[in-house]
């Protein structure tokens, strides 16, 4: 018999001062563990996000009676996010971050995106002496001074330059990262883990020496989308690409290729930096439509009645949440054969790769042409979507996780009543 857990996730980002899927994934997390019956404690930095955003953020979100949500403050603003980025050190808020884990008899300590909140956060420990301590590459920022291994800004990352990177990415270069502060503060760690083979493998082909273990993201259900999707969001049919409008997600490549797609619309839900400059490309072709960004609750029905969602992304992406959104609406992808990306896909069946614009088009006509190709598709990637990547999948996975570092660390699972 398991009694319930307190958790303790320490994240720079946390909704809504947040801008990517990893803090959301951390809030998915969360929620999923208070629902379970578990005590959650959060602390992220406010100043990170302001550093970036100066204004409030657009969207609310709800809270959850379990989880308690710390947003870390200095007076000095910017300095303090500014200071960790060059030192490696919570400077500035170090002390607040060792009195939370001073008052809290925290199980487990969970690491995420710890950029701004910097390496030397991994050697803080908690008072109480059974805790264990996770982290979670959501990116590569372990290895890649610039987190998403995107070269010069411009391609994949095939070798490591990080200061010429760096400085062409007009980016401050970080003088931790040329000691060995990082090495020692990742031996505090007892597992750090990957959302992907892919990732895992990455890291350990750029000098990171502890290994990942691998526990994929995951989606709570969203059934209703495709048993009651609601109108068709025009009559005309479409391809959906779904993300942030910055050059390493692609898609100025589909909007080249547009014309050679006949028939057939590109709907575009998301915004980003380069919002204005795609719309100026696809201004010509009024089959191509800029949606703006789309609160999740609406994405449903644009992946339901799409014919398959794109995934063009052109860098190293760790998972690609985009396509286990599209599974679960029994959506197919087609997705670039690139990082995570094709794992995924592959796993599922319920999709192509390709490497080729000729290979992109011709599934995309094969899925056009065939409305039973793309229904079995679909089938097969709502199969995988449920067995892998559903909430109760990823909690099994991760309460296993747990118990397994635990035996390893202390012999026994601490929480877990082993009888007379």
């Amino acid at each position: 018999m398991s009694r319930p857990l307190r958790f303790l996730h320490m994240t720079t980002f946390y909704p809504p001062y947040s801008f990517g899927g990893d803090a959301m994934y951390v809030r998915r997390l969360a929620h999923a563990l208070g629902d379970a019956g578990h005590e959650v404690d959060i602390v992220h930095c406010i100043d990170a996000y302001r550093l970036l955003h100066p204004s409030r953020p657009e969207t609310e979100f709800t809270g959850h009676p379990r989880v308690r949500v710390t947003g870390l403050r200095s007076r000095f603003g910017w300095l303090s996010p500014f200071l960790t980025h060059q030192t490696g050190r919570p400077v500035l808020k170090g002390r607040r971050i060792r009195r939370i884990l001073a008052e809290g008899a925290y199980d487990v300590i969970h690491y995420h995106n710890i950029s701004l909140l910097g390496p030397h956060v991994l050697t803080y420990e908690a008072t109480w002496g059974r805790t264990l301590k996770i982290y979670t590459a959501h990116e590569h920022w372990l290895v890649c001074p610039m987190h998403v291994l995107w070269k010069y800004d411009r391609r994949p990352c095939e070798k490591p330059q990080c200061l010429s990177c760096v400085l062409r990415g007009k980016r401050p270069p970080q003088v931790w990262r040329y000691g060995s502060l990082l090495g020692r503060s990742s031996r505090h760690v007892d597992q750090f883990v990957a959302p992907s083979r892919f990732t895992a493998r990455m890291h350990a082909e750029r000098g990171f020496e502890r290994p990942l273990a691998v526990l994929p993201y995951f989606l709570e259900r969203v059934d209703g989308d495709w048993k009651e999707p609601g109108p068709r969001p025009q009559e005309r049919p479409y391809f959906l690409f779904v993300g942030r409008l910055e050059a390493i997600k692609g898609l100025q490549e589909l909007i080249d290729l547009w014309p050679n797609v006949p028939d057939h619309d590109l709907l575009v839900a998301g915004t980003g930096t380069l919002a204005g400059k795609l719309q100026a490309m696809a201004a010509r072709d009024p089959r191509i439509r800029f949606l703006g960004p789309v609160p999740q609750a609406e994405l449903g029905r644009l992946y339901v009645h799409a014919v398959a969602c794109l995934v063009p992304s052109l860098t190293f992406e760790t998972f690609g949440m985009v396509v286990i959104e599209a599974f679960a609406r029994k959506t197919p992808v087609i997705a670039r054969d690139l990082g995570a990306l094709p794992e995924v896909v592959r796993e599922a069946g319920g999709g192509f790769t390709y490497r080729t614009h000729e290979d992109l088009i011709a599934a995309m006509r094969g899925l056009a042409a065939s409305p039973a190709l793309r229904a079995e598709l679909g089938e097969s990637g709502y199969r995988a979507f449920s067995r892998l990547w559903s909430r109760e999948a990823h909690l099994e996975r991760y309460m296993e996780l747990l118990r397994e570092i635990a035996v390893r660390k202390f012999g026994r699972v601490p929480w877990e009543d082993r009888g007379p």
